[in-house]
């Protein structure tokens, strides 16, 4: 059988989500900051740009993997069942709770709008007074408006389901693409053997189908990531500058997604150095470093051009974690120059005979570190802001709710290598370890096999970066998150690289049902996980409560919020969705706006020429101003906030809204 055409099959159809991705990006940014990011200019620039990218990613490929068939198709129909299945349990996250609903009103904008920042509209009000507030929860004051708080590589992609008319639909097909970007890193260093193996035990991960169900940035960061790793094995087999210049741009623009990104691909930029240093010993690769340095230029500046003209709020918050991320790049950018000049006489060189098995032990020894942490270490962190504050108070909410003692200053991260053990099995967690640790015994030993070492040490870098600090609320599965977009696909990756050695060591006639024993071993404790909330949608019916609210709201209202949760979760719903100038009311430290204050901004609004509306929680918070009318009275199902233990259900969800129009 010709093994070489469905193995082309498989490689190209990997690396198209990466491309497309990165090309459409390429053409929105622009866009976006021009203000004309528009359905028919999109068209006319991003479809064209992401097809120029596919057809650069995916000409003239050298060696692929030596797939059948059968393993093209297993690998497809995984994807397309995922996609469908998480489109089917979708979930609608519109009002401002946490972040996907963030991402909804953010695409929701710019779908509608086609450019930053959210005017404020003041003059429906009456003009500026000290009492109005127009940023809320995800949406930071910036320019006489409001600016979301996240990178707006995500929402560029979430607006094409508003176009669509079907705003749930692009989440679950990222989630899609995403399976088919593993199964082709795994078909590239693993064997495609192991694609459909590794495709399935990815998309029944409970992370997997948490990510892909609504507006999370994680998803499109992976396919990007391991895009890139992609793009990058091409280029080294195929020698071909112009695939390492793709895969450069396509890691870097990860950037673009999320600011994590400057983390996850330093790794490219010391493989990029390393490829320079090679300049004397092999020309052929050395030849690859400067495209693929000039691409992750490119794209990580493209991201961080962006972070600056559209996320500086958002990264001042993050400015604690930023900056010594800046000072990490900066460190590895000055030690990657440094190596690269120092090559001719660090090739002189030679490691000590036992570096190699004393590598492989500090892996193991490391992993074994991260999981025995909760027996010798409590993370915690004591409230320094009012941002540590809201917190802690959240986390004792979850520690009540849990039946666990009180105490607001528990992380919880020294459990980060137990969040994997849930969600991928220990199955995988020691197969991929015990992979880590033959890999770099063999590359420090003689440095084969060169084409893992790109993809081992962005694997490694992310991952124990990720687990020692994951930096996120610890309920569960909201912290599963941090997983998505190297950790699971990752260690998914190692171990079936483990099984191919472990495969080829079987006898022949036991071949068979020990390869099946294996990926058994591997698939049944993640679909154990999973199975508790794979089922069973969280926030359905939001999208039909927002309509409903919104048809209720005078189309000349000006809206005041007077209550603290409602303007958390409704402000700019109200302003992006439902299309009426929104503000929320100051409140001091009390749960309701002052009653006089709220009276007088009446006024300015009626002397504005528009219609007051009054919105809170409680009938009785709106009464003081005209007769009360619930617009919203919505039952529904949210996540459920585990901390000590894998998430295995839901809990209910009652979300109310009254109105009042004033008299």
């Amino acid at each position: 059988m010709d093994l070489e055409r469905p193995g082309r099959v498989l490689a190209a159809i990997s690396v198209v989500p990466a491309l497309a991705v990165a090309g459409w990006m390429l053409a929105g940014l622009p866009l976006l900051l021009l203000g004309w990011f528009a359905p028919v200019p999109l068209v006319l620039l991003g479809l064209p740009a992401a097809g120029l990218l596919c057809w650069a990613g995916t000409r003239r490929l050298g060696k692929v993997p030596a797939a059948t068939p059968s393993q093209v198709a297993g690998v497809v129909a995984v994807a397309v069942a995922a996609g469908a299945f998480n489109l089917v349990m979708h979930s609608e996250q519109l009002l401002v709770r946490r972040d996907p609903a963030t991402y909804a009103q953010y695409a929701a904008w710019i779908a509608g709008h086609g450019s930053l920042p959210v005017p404020a509209q003041a003059q429906a009000f009456g003009g500026a007074d000290r009492w109005l507030e127009f940023a809320s929860v995800g949406f930071y004051p910036a320019d006489g408006g409001v600016t979301p708080q996240f990178m707006p590589g995500p929402p560029m992609l979430f607006a094409i389901g508003d176009w669509l008319g079907a705003p749930f639909l692009m989440p679950p097909l990222l989630g899609a693409l995403a399976v088919l970007t593993l199964a082709g890193v795994v078909a590239r260093l693993a064997g495609a053997r192991w694609a459909v193996p590794a495709a399935l035990a990815f998309a029944v991960s409970l992370p997997i189908l948490y990510t892909s169900r609504t507006t999370f940035s994680e998803i499109p960061s992976l396919i990007l990531l391991f895009g890139g790793l992609a793009l990058a094995y091409d280029a080294l087999a195929g020698q071909s500058r112009a695939r390492a210049l793709l895969a450069g741009l396509v890691s870097g623009l990860a950037v673009l997604v999320r600011v994590d990104g400057l983390r996850d691909v330093l790794p490219v930029l010391a493989f990029a150095g390393l490829l320079i240093a090679m300049r004397r010993s092999a020309r052929a690769r050395a030849a690859l470093g400067p495209p693929l340095l000039a691409g992750l230029v490119v794209g990580t500046g493209v991201g961080l051009l962006a972070a600056y003209l559209l996320a500086r709020p958002y990264l001042s918050y993050l400015s604690g974690s930023v900056r010594p991320l800046l000072l990490i790049c900066g460190a590895v950018l000055v030690l990657t120059l440094a190596g690269t000049v120092a090559a001719p006489a660090l090739s002189r060189l030679r490691l000590p005979r036992w570096t190699p098995t004393a590598g492989a032990a500090a892996v193991v020894a490391l992993m074994a570190a991260l999981y025995a942490r909760p027996w010798f270490q409590l993370v915690t962190r004591y409230p320094m802001n009012e941002d540590d504050r809201r917190t802690a108070k959240m986390i004792e909410q979850t520690q009540r709710a849990n039946g666990l003692p009180l105490d607001g200053t528990r992380l919880y991260f020294e459990n980060s290598l137990h969040w994997v053990v849930w969600y991928v099995g220990l199955p995988v967690v020691v197969l991929a370890t015990i992979a880590a640790a033959l890999l770099v015994r063999r590359l420090l030993r003689d440095g084969t096999p060169f084409e893992w070492l790109l993809p081992l040490a962005m694997v490694g870098w992310t991952t124990v970066t990720t687990l020692i600090r994951p930096e996120i609320t610890p309920d569960h599965p909201w912290a599963a998150r941090r997983l998505v977009p190297i950790v699971i696909p990752g260690l998914i990756l190692l171990a079936t690289w483990a099984l191919d050695r472990w495969r080829d060591r079987l006898p022949e006639r036991r071949r068979r049902w020990g390869v099946a024993a294996a990926v058994l071993l591997v698939l049944v404790p993640p679909a154990v996980t999973s199975i508790g909330t794979a089922f069973t949608p969280v926030e359905r019916g939001e999208a039909a409560a927002v309509e409903a609210m919104c048809a209720r709201i005078p189309a000349d209202a000006s809206v005041l919020i007077v209550e603290r949760v409602t303007g958390d979760r409704l402000t700019q719903l109200v302003r992006g969705m439902c299309g009426r100038p929104a503000a929320k009311v100051k409140r001091g430290t009390a749960e309701t706006a002052p009653e006089a204050e709220v009276r007088r901004l009446i006024g300015r609004v009626r002397a504005a020429g528009r219609v007051p509306v009054v919105l809170a929680a409680e009938a009785g918070q709106v009464a003081p101003y005209g007769p009360a009318t619930q617009v919203m009275g919505l039952v529904t199902r949210q996540d459920e906030r585990s901390l000590i233990d894998a998430p295995n259900g839901t809990w209910s969800l009652r979300i109310n809204v009254w109105l009042a129009v004033a008299k």
